[in-house]
């Protein structure tokens, strides 16, 4: 153990695996951040909500908590606000903002209402499913849609839909995720992704897939996908694209860090807001470590400045 660290940070839990659809991603994250900590020096332990129970954290004396909980119960306030009812420090955005990201209709009207890029789109409710004309939604829509339930992260459940029947199935499927679905119109471009830490934009990653779109099997499971960073941008447009990032971060009251996912139009090179994730991927594959790399921060290091964001006073 390293006293220095030890003194500063007190006895740390990762939390991670959890109840969401991306329990088995978190748990590789949390793996992964709980490994650099020890490797460190910092006294961390791991808990998993599901298999350990949130008890562990006062039968353990936690002080403070690196928080690896991607999706629902964890990236959407309700950790967040159970930890500061009990007064342990946290990495990471607050309740709110939490709350806030993990819904991708209201971050978008809020990103909307200030001026910042975003692509057109309308929402289904699965009960409503039937009496929606999908052949004027899709019209609407310039012929082509992308399928998301609004509070899931990693992918899960969205498709591409540019037909009816597509659409009808892609909403159906969607519909097993969450009972609000967003048709976001399809842009054609490429898809980037610009990670927050510490109030600064890091280099902008490009990631190219051979698959429809950076779906779950081209983020985790696919060995096609290409990641570039530095990403290819003129330094006007990486100044551009990380002011906008900053600014969607700033907009719905984020803090610590986080990751915002743009799509670049091919023929305007128009930027389209894609969303926010408050607690982004730390595996092996993910963007936020890569971004860091570029930037002169290896894992370790990452790890405790993500750490550090415990100290922000929440009140």
């Amino acid at each position: 153990m390293n006293k220095e660290l030890q003194s500063k940070y007190g006895k740390v839990a990762v939390l991670m695996g959890g109840f969401s659809a991306e329990r088995e991603i978190s748990l590789k994250s949390g793996e992964a951040v709980l490994n650099a900590l020890k490797v460190a020096g910092v006294d961390a332990i791991s808990i998993d909500p599901k298999q350990d129970g949130l008890n562990q954290l006062t039968t353990h004396s936690v002080e403070r908590v690196w928080n690896a909980l991607h999706g629902r119960g964890g990236e959407d306030g309700q950790i967040q606000g159970y930890l500061q009812s009990i007064n342990i420090p946290y990495s990471g955005c607050d309740v709110m903002s939490s709350a806030l990201a993990m819904d991708k209709l209201r971050t978008k009207l809020v990103w909307k209402a200030l001026g910042l890029p975003v692509a057109q789109h309308v929402m289904v409710e699965t009960s409503e499913l039937e009496t929606k004309d999908a052949g004027e939604i899709l019209k609407q829509l310039n012929g082509c849609v992308m399928v998301k339930p609004i509070r899931e992260g990693s992918s899960v459940g969205m498709a591409k839909a540019e037909d009816t029947l597509s659409l009808i199935s892609a909403v159906t499927a969607a519909s097993e995720f969450d009972k609000e679905v967003m048709l976001e119109q399809w842009v054609d471009g490429e898809e980037f992704t610009v990670a927050i830490l510490d109030g600064k934009a890091l280099p902008s990653i490009r990631m190219n897939t051979p698959n429809v779109f950076y779906d779950f099997e081209a983020k985790y499971q696919s060995n096609a996908t290409e990641y570039h960073c530095p990403s290819g941008l003129t330094p006007e447009e990486e100044a551009e694209v990380g002011k906008i990032a900053l600014q969607a971060f700033e907009a719905i009251g984020a803090s610590g860090w986080s990751r915002v996912d743009f799509l670049r139009d091919r023929t305007s090179k128009e930027w389209f807001l894609l969303e926010i994730n408050t607690v982004p991927g730390m595996t092996e594959t993910s963007l936020v470590p890569k971004a860091a790399k570029v930037a002169g921060m290896n894992f370790q290091e990452l790890v405790l400045k993500i750490l550090d964001t415990s100290f922000i006073d929440r009140k």
